[in-house]
């Protein structure tokens, strides 16, 4: 891997990107409305996601939020369900209804599907749709100011953005409907010990404690990451066991082919520690 920093143009100061040493990082820099997306903002998301999906330099991603916020969701000045927006008049309701599946599927999906492993690092609110973009991460690790709520019962919405899947995976159906129809927020403890956090720590450390994980997975097995995430995904998702086991196979076979394996088990046998390069 490389250790040169890389900017990425992403077409709007609302979104930064950049990739060094293997990690791609995604910072949603809108920190005076407390990162709250907006059309502008989510359009460039699609397309650094699709650059950084394919990217053989990025062997992981980090979604993060800038000036003390992770993401307080959608801006409601500028994104109201059932209305038009400014360039969309033309719409019809059914058109606008799928011109936003395609970019949910764009944006939260591709975090979701893709074959590499994606960090949440969460300072401050996510909520409502920034909480379930945290949710669609892989790992989250959030700062002990952080907090998450689903928010949308108190502006009277039933919420999108694939919070209602993320979270009943997560924490069950009962859980999930207390935590959508009484939406109170949860510090970042409370969050760790429901397993919706991964790790809590202060948050000076965030940014050191972000990076260091981001690098160990950018360095490991890439390809049995991606494998992995597939396995676990069919899983969640309901596959049934036997789907399961001959998928397992499929992947585990394919992954005994790849030059990290062929590495890890030269490794082994000179007892020394193996250096994979994700292929």
């Amino acid at each position: 891997m490389g250790t040169d920093r890389r900017s990425i143009a992403t077409g709007t100061p609302l979104l930064l990107a950049e990739v060094e040493e293997g990690v791609g990082t995604v910072t949603i820099n809108r920190p005076d409305r407390r990162n709250a997306m907006n059309l502008e903002m989510v359009r460039a998301l699609e397309v650094v996601l699709a650059e950084f999906e394919t990217a053989p330099e990025v062997r992981c991603l980090v979604l993060q939020g800038a000036g003390g916020a992770f993401c307080a969701g959608g801006d409601l000045k500028e994104i109201r369900p059932g209305a038009s927006l400014a360039g969309a008049e033309h719409l019809s309701l059914d058109q606008w209804l799928r011109v936003g599946q395609l970019t949910q599927r764009n944006t939260l999906g591709r975090i979701y599907q893709m074959a590499k492993p994606v960090v949440a690092s969460v300072a401050g609110a996510a909520a409502g749709s920034g909480m379930a973009f945290a949710l669609a991460c892989d790992l989250r690790i959030a700062a002990e100011d952080a907090f998450f709520t689903t928010a949308f019962a108190s502006v009277g919405l039933c919420g999108d953005s694939g919070g209602s899947f993320f979270l009943t995976q997560i924490v069950g159906a009962a859980k999930a409907r207390e935590l959508y129809y009484l939406p109170e927020r949860i510090d970042a403890t409370t969050a760790e010990r429901m397993g919706i956090v991964h790790r809590v720590v202060a948050p000076t450390d965030l940014a050191s404690e972000t990076v260091a994980l981001a690098r160990r997975l950018a360095s490991g097995p890439t390809v049995a990451y991606g494998y992995m995430k597939e396995n676990i995904r069919r899983a969640a998702s309901g596959a049934d066991f036997y789907e399961c086991l001959d998928v397992e196979l499929t992947h585990h076979t394919r992954t005994g082919l790849t030059q990290d394996f062929e590495e890890a088990t030269s490794a082994f046998l000179a007892k020394r520690t193996p250096v994979f390069n994700g292929r």
